[in-house]
């Protein structure tokens, strides 16, 4: 079984990052991590377009407010799915389009790097809980998972998301 984990909210985060900095989005390389919601975050720290990192880029662009930018961008991307909802009432399309993604990558042995939903076993200092981290999917389905490097302030979120996915899961089994 595998999670769809973020790889809807890390597409619609590479296509407003390509629509910022006027660049096919396909040459956007970026991560939701965590869980899909209001925790999630964006990982910036490891970002890059094609090679370059993201805040090297967008000085090259002319883009110098980074963390004012980010974080608009990463807010929208959270958000999206609310405005959808609110707008068609579902966001099954896109949901659709991500569980294609995944299908693809596994029918045809990609071993694309995906942010799918897999267990933590020590990894940033979580354990038992399943995050959205970048994996490798191919024809075994889940092949391993891709290390990518995290701020300090990345890593709190992180746990503080690990922390709330936790609380939720209690409450479930209450």
């Amino acid at each position: 079984m595998i999670g769809l984990g973020t790889v809807l909210d890390a597409a619609r985060l590479k296509e407003r990052l390509g629509e910022h900095l006027e660049v096919d989005s396909r040459s956007v390389h970026a991560f939701i991590v965590g869980e899909h919601g209001d925790s999630e975050i964006a990982a910036w720290s490891s970002a890059n377009v094609s090679g370059i990192p993201l805040h090297d880029f967008c000085e090259m662009r002319g883009h110098h407010d980074h963390e004012g930018a980010t974080s608009e961008i990463a807010e929208k991307v959270k958000n999206s799915a609310y405005e959808i909802i609110q707008r068609k009432g579902a966001t099954y399309y896109g949901i659709a389009m991500s569980v294609k993604r995944i299908c693809e990558a596994i029918i045809r042995d990609e071993r694309s790097i995906l942010p799918i939903s897999t267990m933590m076993d020590g990894e940033y200092g979580i354990k038992d809980v399943v995050l959205s981290m970048p994996s490798i999917v191919g024809a075994e389905g889940f092949i391993s998972k891709v290390p990518i490097s995290l701020s300090e302030d990345e890593i709190k979120a992180l746990h503080k998301s690990a922390e709330t996915l936790k609380s939720v899961l209690e409450e479930a089994l209450e």
